[in-house]
């Protein structure tokens, strides 16, 4: 029988999944079948193609259970394309004429692995499926197996990934202080700028966390403080369409009643045609080696709020962004949770050397399966025919209609 030895990576942005994650298959591998060795490639792809990786000593194991309380990734992350091949040779990652993937193959097979679990988004998985279409077609005898990870929540056809739901929660807890600053000055427009490139689902979700947890609190009627300050008036999503002069109007009302005016905004909301307006200008905009747009140099709440600002005739504007707070945290319960079943699954297909990405499958009713990597895809878009988000923008007073 061959010998098993497990390797693991995180690649892709932060979420507040990945330290959790990575303990969660230690100590899964340790309680089950703990005489499997185990790795993990440092800083993703980058680490495998570069042979850097971290021997998961007996005392790792011991204390991995302390992995759960901590955001970030206690091996690292990096965004490395093996598909794109100059990109990593002008990184140094491989040599003029090297094929990447060939590469990463060819060093996991030299290190003996035989099981390799990837814990990433949409990229991580999808470039996780190339490796493992290229190990299968030169007959590398190794298992792939996927764990999604995203605050976007936006891996088609899983339900729910890892790390949104703390994504929110974090989320509402910043924007709940940062509202405060609607008493710093007259007429102040704040922006609540947060993360979801295609995807508003984290941006709706944040904005119900926050409202919920604002819900209950008791206020002293005659001061400014109260209800309004902790109110939403605006909330823009790149999957709405929206009539810019009718919002105008519409918020122009509320500065002029309360003083002050809160707009969560997803970075995706009008991303294209921010892009198209920048390079019918003759700007080049940048893009990372999986030909996204960068978008934190598109800077989508800040022309929300010089949109806004003038409009409004605000005397002060700021934007707020909570994506890198957000995405830092340790995991809540929930995501706890869902992450046990997940890595449960994953260590389960892993052995039973079926490849693919553990999630609830929305296409089999939600169902907990290990799901065939042709059909993992980013993109997906939030589905705002969903009741909770109606019923919150009636509450807002929004019209908008479809962007898709």
């Amino acid at each position: 029988m061959t010998k098993q030895k497990v390797a693991m990576l995180t690649a892709g942005g932060l979420a507040p999944c990945l330290s959790s994650a990575v303990g969660g298959l230690i100590g899964r591998y340790t309680d089950i079948a703990p005489e499997i060795e185990l790795v993990a490639y440092r800083s993703g792809y980058q680490g495998l193609l570069l042979a850097d990786r971290i021997e998961i000593t007996p005392t790792m194991r011991d204390k991995a259970h302390l992995l759960h309380r901590y955001g970030g990734s206690p091996i690292g992350n990096s965004r490395v394309k093996l598909t794109n091949a100059a990109d990593c040779v002008k990184r140094g990652l491989v040599k003029e004429g090297e094929n990447p993937l060939r590469v990463a193959a060819e060093r996991l097979a030299s290190d003996g692995v035989t099981i390799l679990h990837t814990i990433g988004g949409d990229d991580t998985n999808t470039t996780a499926a190339d490796l493992a279409a290229y190990l299968g077609a030169n007959g590398y005898n190794l298992t792939v197996v996927g764990l999604p990870k995203t605050v976007d929540n936006d891996v088609v056809p899983i339900r729910q990934s890892l790390g949104a739901w703390t994504a929110a929660e974090v989320g509402a807890g910043f924007f709940d202080n940062v509202s405060n600053e609607q008493s710093a000055a007259p007429r102040t427009l704040v922006v609540h700028e947060v993360m979801g490139r295609h995807c508003g689902w984290l941006t709706a979700a944040t904005a119900r966390a926050y409202l919920q947890k604002t819900a209950g609190n008791e206020y002293v009627d005659g001061f400014m403080m109260g209800k309004e300050m902790k109110s939403i008036d605006g909330l823009y999503l790149p999957e709405m369409a929206f009539d810019l002069e009718a919002e105008a109007d519409r918020l122009r009302s509320a500065m002029d009643r309360h003083g002050y005016v809160t707009l969560f905004v997803s970075e995706g909301a009008c991303l294209d045609a921010i892009v198209a307006e920048r390079e019918a200008a003759g700007e080049t905009v940048k893009r990372d080696a999986f030909g996204h747009v960068k978008i934190d140099t598109i800077n989508v709440g800040n022309w929300f709020s010089k949109q806004f600002a003038a409009l409004l005739g605000a005397e002060r504007a700021m934007v707020q962004k909570s994506g890198y707070y957000a995405r830092s945290a340790p995991a809540n319960q929930d995501d706890l949770r869902l992450i046990q079943s997940m890595v449960d699954l994953a260590v389960e297909s892993a052995l039973n050397k079926v490849s693919g990405v553990t999630g609830h499958d929305e296409a089999q009713n939600g169902k907990l399966r290990t799901i065939e990597f042709p059909r993992i895809k980013g993109g997906k878009r939030f589905d705002t025919s969903a009741e909770w988000f109606g019923e919150m923008m009636d509450a807002i007073g929004q019209k908008w209609t479809s962007a898709v």
